[in-house]
Order: structure tokens, then C-alpha cells, then sequence
């Protein structure tokens, strides 16, 4: 799966999701496509590796980890979706798609769990971030 598919699974899933309240299934997927995408990342769109930091750095590779396994995806609140992702780049997605920010961080928490296990899926993230030593690059970075 590459990055853009990638990006309209996640959009779709968050359109539907129940947390991400009745703005969710009214927000165009064009719109979450780019608003997904200058979430994590520095503008170059969505950075499966800036997401991962983010969790780790959030006291979450726990849940990284079963994300990037092939088990079940760990659950990831709302309100820790606050300490993956940085404030700012929430209000700006938030912004972008004329929806609260608790409503933001409920959809987020049901796509991006679903968005990292697709990609990990099947060996595409080990293709996108430079195969075996890519991984145990990260790998050695999140669970340390």
C-alpha cells in the first residue's frame, strides 16, 4: 500500500468513525485526505516514521509496537492522541476540516491505528523506509 492509498484508508475510516461525532460522515474525503496528510510529517505529507516518534516519545511504544505487529492493533485514546501528535498540528487539522478538536482526536484515535497496521501489512513500510536495516533503525529508536 503506498502513502496515498494509505491516506484514503485513512480518511475513509475517519469519516466513519462513531468518536469522530456527527461531523465525521459530513466531512469531505478530499478535505481529510489533505488534512491527514499535513498531519504528521513535516509537509511533505503523512510520515509513518514522525507518527512513530511520536509514540514513543509519548510513553506509547507499547502501542507502536502492536500497530506495527501482525496481532491486534492496541487501542489508543483521544487523549492520548494529544501526546502523539503536537498540539498545534491538531488545531491546524481540526481547523482544516471545521470540527472540534475533541471530535479531531476521536477519529484520529480509530484511523491511525488502522493506517500504521496497513502499512506495516504485507512488507510496504519495510519497502518505504529502506527495507531490513529501515526497520531495526526504528525498531532501535522506539524501544530503547
Amino acid at each position: 500500500m503506498n502513502m496515498d492509498e494509505l491516506v484514503q484508508l485513512g480518511a475513509s475510516i475517519f469519516q466513519k468513525s462513531n468518536l469522530s461525532g456527527d461531523a465525521g460522515s459530513n466531512l469531505n474525503i478530499e478535505a481529510l485526505k489533505s488534512a491527514l496528510s499535513g498531519l504528521a510529517g513535516s509537509g511533505k505529507g503523512f510520515d509513518i516514521n514522525s507518527l512513530l516518534d511520536g509514540l514513543k516519545s509519548g510513553g506509547l511504544a507499547d502501542i507502536a509496537q502492536s500497530w506495527l505487529g501482525d496481532g491486534a492493533n492496541q487501542a489508543i485514546s483521544p487523549e492520548q492522541i494529544g501526546t502523539v501528535v503536537s498540539q498545534d498540528k491538531l488545531a491546524d487539522f481540526a481547523s482544516k476540516l471545521g470540527i472540534s478538536l475533541q471530535e479531531a482526536q476521536g477519529g484520529l484515535s480509530e484511523a491511525l491505528p488502522q493506517m500504521v497496521d496497513k502499512a506495516s501489512s504485507g512488507g510496504s513500510l519495510l519497502d518505504s523506509i529502506g527495507g531490513v536495516e529501515g526497520i531495526l533503525g526504528m525498531a532501535g529508536k522506539l524501544f530503547k
